[in-house]
């Protein structure tokens, strides 16, 4: 049993004020995506990477494996109309019975002991979902109005979740539903218990231009280790 790996890549370059989708800027000397598919690769280089583009995006990204020599092998399936018929779509590529991650194409500051230890876990607890603290201050907000709230009963959630195969294909079972906001609120419809692991700070997902710098930033310091 392998480990596969599911990388949704279905962005915009909507708020990056950007005329490409975001995976496809390049930072670092190639497209955030291709960092992405590297960490993976180099934490385990016999997982089964699986990456769900729009189908329009198809002919762009062979082009840039082609334009930058990216050769590390992948299977492509075509995206859906939200997340979750996407994962949906690229489940239909994992045969292994092992252990299934997913994570966002955009998230390329994910390092390989988070990823190793992600995927370790799961074997060991059924699945695994990162996540980090709050720094800031919170306020809930409702109905117009606001209160402090506190911050030590939340956390962020990141990627890679992950899951038994089995179990994460039965899950995807389901209809879909709009408070399907990640992985771990799919699994957990099928009362399985979500196991959270500390997460990293660093591996941030990329949204706004701001981004932009601080990965490029993380990513040269990275490579000069």
């Amino acid at each position: 049993m392998g480990n596969t790996i599911l990388i949704v890549a279905g962005g915009s370059g909507a708020r990056m004020n950007a005329e490409i989708p975001k995976q496809f800027i390049s930072i670092a000397g190639k497209p955030i995506l291709m960092h992405t598919i590297e960490k993976f690769h180099a934490a385990d280089p016999s997982m089964h990477i699986i990456v769900v583009l729009p189908e329009r995006e198809f002919e762009e990204w062979n082009s840039l494996c082609l334009k930058y020599n990216f050769s590390i092998s992948h299977e492509i399936n075509r995206g859906g109309q939200t997340r979750f018929h996407s994962v949906k779509n690229g489940l239909a590529l994992v045969r292994e019975n092992g252990i299934v991650g997913i994570h966002d194409g955009v998230r390329p500051l994910v390092s390989k002991s988070l990823i190793r230890s992600c995927f370790a876990e799961a074997g060991v607890k059924g699945n695994t979902v990162p996540c980090v603290g709050l720094r800031d201050s919170i306020r809930a907000v409702q109905e117009g109005r606001n209160a402090v709230a506190d911050r030590e009963g939340f956390v962020s959630i990141q990627t890679p979740q992950c899951f038994s195969a089995y179990v994460l294909k039965q899950a995807y079972q389901a209809e879909y539903n709009s408070l399907f906001t990640d992985d771990a609120t799919v699994v957990e419809t099928t009362g399985e218990k979500i196991n959270l692991v500390d997460g990293e700070h660093e591996n941030i997902k990329i949204t706004f231009p701001s981004d932009l710098l601080l990965a490029e930033a993380f990513l040269k310091s990275q490579n000069k280790l």
